[in-house]
């Protein structure tokens, strides 16, 4: 009940001083452009529309491939083959880049946040042929050629070791394939680095189809994580699986209307519960009030959780606190019986040979320094650590900050550009 009245005084406390966020007038700026598609032109249109509509509708050409995995996952994947300002012209000798998205997102991350401010439009603005890739399990990628993910568990038996494992490599060679290139840049966060070192270091061979490995928000090793919800359940980890298999619960936070209406609501402008909203955002990903734009909670909210298997979330559990970066425990005799140890062996990330570059924070509550430091470390070939040159820039403003061009993807870009193409 505490949970109910908190929210209830919240509400009350909002009603008295509900007001727009603090970037209201900058987005309705954007709304009001002359051209009238320059930028997010509508919240509550863009909380419905899917990726390519999205992408269709502010005016950029888009494809949709299909990709599908040794093990029968059918992954969508969609492409952005050329800018609409700028480099807006079909080019086959266009760099190409593979942008993944972090854990319960989607490839939506790289577009919601409209033309001007997403980082897939200024990658294709800047010249790039621009994947989207998305993970087993989300919403776009929730398909497989003989399962059924709606019956029994079986679909949802795989953490982020297979996405790094499988899924990664075929979206890869899928991409090369059409392209006709032999290397790609590759642009993770969070999840999108984790599946990464995945790749590098279990099928190494693919460190030689990357030109550069840009990492926003490095994740490994999690012994400095201070998420808090993280922590409260990283000792129930494994119980959590269990328990979810006997009762048929292998998936969660899938994307549903149920959230599209919880961003109308109760998150947009105006509404007196919205600073509730940016709280639980704040508690969930940290603090970073002057780079959250509290308007933009509807389209956030539209496509945003996106949806993961269970174990994907248990996975990261059994590493909080730890000081290892490791394959996932299945349990002793299961172990024994796939690795043929009855410890998981680590993920050995001097096999990354792969250039890489990290961009992290100073505060960053689940890539913490630390962390990225010692990943850094024991990398094949890192090429150097950058820090974002802002106090409070967050986790999640990498994907939706309100200055993340100027202070991440424009340095990503260059750093792109002066290690050459394929």
């Amino acid at each position: 009940m505490w949970v109910v009245r908190v929210f209830l005084l919240y509400a009350v406390v909002g009603y008295a001083y509900a007001r727009q966020s603090p970037h209201a007038d900058l987005v309705l700026e954007y709304f009001n452009s002359p051209d009238g598609s320059r930028y997010s032109n509508n919240l509550y249109e863009d909380a419905l529309l899917d990726v390519p509509g999205l992408i269709t509708k502010y005016g950029y050409p888009v494809e949709v491939h299909n990709v599908i995995t040794d093990d029968g996952y059918i992954l969508e994947v969609q492409r952005i083959p050329y800018g609409r300002d700028r480099n807006n012209v079909p080019d086959p000798r266009k760099p190409v880049v593979l942008v993944m998205h972090g854990l319960c997102s989607s490839s939506a991350d790289w577009v919601l946040m409209g033309p001007g401010s997403a980082l897939a439009y200024e990658l294709a603005e800047s010249g790039y042929d621009v994947w989207l890739g998305n993970a087993r399990g989300n919403y776009y990628s929730r398909n497989h050629t003989t399962m059924d993910p709606d019956v029994g568990i079986d679909f949802w038996q795989y953490s982020w070791d297979e996405i790094g494992r499988l899924d990664l490599p075929s979206m890869i060679d899928y991409i090369l394939a059409v392209t006709g290139k032999s290397r790609i840049h590759y642009i993770g966060h969070s999840q999108g680095t984790t599946v990464f070192w995945v790749m590098g270091s279990l099928r190494p061979e693919y460190n030689d189809k990357i030109i550069t490995m840009q990492a926003l928000a490095p994740v490994a090793y999690m012994e400095n994580n201070e998420n808090a919800l993280f922590i409260i359940l990283a000792p129930f980890a494994d119980s959590i699986e269990s328990l979810g298999a006997i009762v048929g619960f292998t998936e969660l936070f899938p994307n549903t209307d149920f959230m599209t209406w919880l961003g109308q609501a109760f998150c947009a402008d105006l509404a007196p519960t919205q600073p509730i909203c940016t709280e639980l955002l704040f508690f969930i990903a940290g603090h970073s009030l002057d780079q959250h734009n509290a308007t933009m909670f509807p389209v956030k909210l539209g496509h945003t959780p996106a949806g993961i298997a269970v174990r994907q979330l248990v996975h990261y559990g059994q590493h909080i606190r730890k000081n290892f970066f490791r394959r996932y425990d299945h349990g002793r005799m299961d172990n024994r019986r796939i690795y043929g140890s009855f410890t998981p062996p680590n993920y050995d990330l001097s096999k990354i040979t792969a250039p890489v570059f990290l961009h992290f924070v100073d505060d960053d509550i689940f890539a913490h320094v630390k962390d990225v430091q010692r990943l850094f470390r024991e990398l094949g070939r890192p090429v150097g650590m950058f820090r974002v040159q802002h106090p409070t820039f967050s986790h999640l403003d990498f994907m939706w900050g309100i200055d993340a061009t100027q202070l991440v993807y424009n340095r990503v870009i260059n750093l792109m550009r002066s290690a050459g193409d394929d």
